[in-house]
């Protein structure tokens, strides 16, 4: 529930005016920084920001594997693979086009 101050848990002795305005002053700052804090979590420029850092590590980790595949780790080429992938863009490309042949053909 409710978290109470050592001031409030001792409530059988009086406080002060002092400890009362501490207290309150006490208060206030941890509503002031607790008011920023949700002003910085949903202000549109830092949650672009977030966002733009969001983006920029799951490209950095693409990019990280994209190279785990394509390098050795000691930085050689994977030839086998870039034949491999070579292999499958020319096989690609032959097929578009025949079917572009073959579709074209039927129209004439």
């Amino acid at each position: 529930m409710t978290e109470q101050t050592p001031s409030r848990a001792a409530s059988s002795t009086p406080r002060s005016r002092a400890q009362i305005e501490a207290d309150l002053a006490a208060t206030r700052e941890r509503l002031a920084s607790s008011v920023e804090q949700l002003i910085d979590q949903v202000h549109p420029q830092r949650v672009k920001e977030r966002q733009i850092e969001s983006a920029k590590t799951l490209a950095r980790a693409e990019v990280a594997n994209l190279r785990s595949q394509v390098f050795y780790p000691n930085g050689e080429l994977r030839t086998s693979r870039l034949a491999a992938v070579g292999g499958a863009v020319a096989g690609f490309v032959t097929f578009v086009l025949v079917v572009r042949k073959i579709v074209r053909g039927a129209k004439l």
